[in-house]
């Protein structure tokens, strides 16, 4: 086995946050025909606590200490925890874009624990009030610049994702990619000030969709020759990635955490990561994988106990994320935009599916940028949800889909010598085929960007002419 590191997550202080992981693994490898010794694990310091540290400071430091470690075959494999996954996928991107700064030094498997690949809810309360005098309280800083990049539809995470879907398949390279995540919070952590941190489809710090690397691209945009008024869809999906949900663990916490507590599930799923050598066996793990999740899938509810009172329902239905840019033609973002989903024919935004709807949340700081989390059983139609002590007895009647879903985006400025018009989706498009269970969706929705000819004339009259409240004239083509 090469060397392997371990990656902690955001605003770690001590290395206690392993836990029992590297034991465990040490201990079973060898029955799994792992060869791991106590000489081949290092486990990661970095500073994310620190205001003025940003992403790419991180991932500069992360490759210096690569090379202090004099890899005898220049290979490594990692296993990261939360934040620490888009640390080294972003070192993976710094290394392709530029080999001259960064380490040839070769990740052979890279294994993310709970990764925040596309932000966690989380991150927003973190940079308030309230995560200020959390961090006050133990000493540090909130760690902002982090923060930032953690953040729903961020930038810095958004482009890091865009490359990923677009690119090719790190597979084909020998570059073997694995995602394993808790799939429900632990109730003991629960905090009242934060219903974030038991929210359904997470573990409780990142959501399901948003460790998943399975994700989508899907542009709206005018028909070709079309006047804008109809927006047609394009998607591309990303390389397959191998996701497993582990039944009961968290994100942290050393009952349930997918890390500190080392989970027997956790365990074996590593082990079975690090058995991977070729193309065709990490896409038969990518299947068994899949496999599992159906079968967790099919088993969605859960009993939470209440003390003396009836147990509290959770019905794990999966669910995606979908995140909205609204931009025009020239880049602009179109903040104040109207984004109103419908469902039927003819389509009726009251025809959505009731509670689809789970979360939604604009970008602190690209406030054109708004992640919605949905319900996709309820999208697709779900099946009658019988209590599990009393099977005539229905937590939930069967729900059919409302399908084809659509869309009608509404701007602000529909008047004025620069404005956009209302547009709606292509009657041949149905939204739901870009939405897929516990993934994530990046939705670029762009308008045509309506310029008249008022902005710009020429005359010939050689007498003072006063153009300071122009005629607005036709829209340029």
């Amino acid at each position: 086995m090469a060397t392997l590191v371990f990656v902690h997550g955001w605003s770690v202080t001590n290395t206690s946050t392993y836990g029992a992981l590297p034991r465990q693994l040490q201990a079973q490898a060898a029955a799994a025909g792992v060869a791991l010794n106590v000489a081949d694990i290092w486990l990661s310091e970095y500073v994310s606590f620190d205001d003025a540290v940003t992403m790419p400071d991180v991932v500069r430091a992360f490759d210096h200490a690569l090379r202090d470690l004099h890899l005898q075959d220049a290979s490594f494999a990692c296993i990261t925890h939360s934040t620490g996954g888009p640390v080294v996928r972003e070192w993976l991107r710094a290394q392709r874009e530029r080999p001259g700064a960064f380490s040839t030094i070769r990740l052979t498997h890279l294994m993310m624990l709970a990764p925040a690949n596309f932000g966690s809810a989380l991150a927003q309360l973190g940079k308030g009030v309230l995560g200020q005098l959390r961090a006050w309280a133990g000493g540090v800083e909130p760690g902002q610049r982090i923060l930032d990049w953690l953040e729903l539809g961020s930038a810095e995470s958004l482009s890091l994702n865009l490359d990923h879907i677009h690119g090719d398949d790190p597979a084909w390279r020998g570059q073997f990619l694995f995602v394993l995540t808790g799939d429900r919070p632990d109730r003991s952590l629960y905090d009242h000030l934060n219903s974030y941190t038991g929210e359904d489809g997470s573990d409780g710090v990142v959501r399901m969709a948003a460790a998943n690397l399975n994700a989508r691209h899907a542009v709206l945009a005018r028909e070709d020759g079309g006047d804008g008024s109809t927006l047609t869809l394009n998607v591309t999906t990303a390389p397959r990635t191998a996701f497993k949900l582990i039944p009961d663990a968290s994100h942290s916490g050393a009952e349930q955490g997918v890390m500190a507590s080392a989970p027997a599930a956790a365990v074996d799923a590593l082990l079975r990561c690090m058995l991977v050598r070729d193309d065709a066996g990490y896409q038969a793990l990518c299947d068994a994988f899949e496999s599992e999740n159906a079968q967790r899938d099919a088993q969605r509810v859960e009993l939470e106990p209440v003390g003396p009172f009836p147990s509290r329902v959770h019905i794990h239905d999966p669910r995606s994320m979908l995140i909205v840019r609204l931009t025009d033609e020239g880049g602009e973002p179109l903040t104040g935009t109207r984004w109103l989903l419908k469902a039927g024919t003819p389509p009726n935004p009251d025809w959505m599916p009731q509670g689809f709807m789970l979360d939604r949340q604009a970008n602190s700081r690209q406030r054109h940028v708004v992640t919605f989390f949905l319900n996709h059983a309820l999208l697709a139609g779900s099946p009658r949800i019988p209590h599990p002590g009393n099977n005539r007895r229905n937590l939930r009647a069967a729900t059919r889909s409302h399908r084809p879903y659509s869309a009608t985006v509404e701007p602000r400025d529909l008047h004025g010598l620069v404005h956009h018009a209302i547009a709606a989706t292509a009657a041949k498009d149905d939204l739901f085929q870009i939405v897929a269970p516990h993934q994530t969706t990046v939705l670029d929705v762009v308008l045509p960007r309506l310029v008249r000819e008022g902005v710009f004339r020429l005359t010939q009259t050689a007498v003072p002419e006063d153009f300071s409240h122009p005629v607005l004239g036709a829209p340029i083509p």
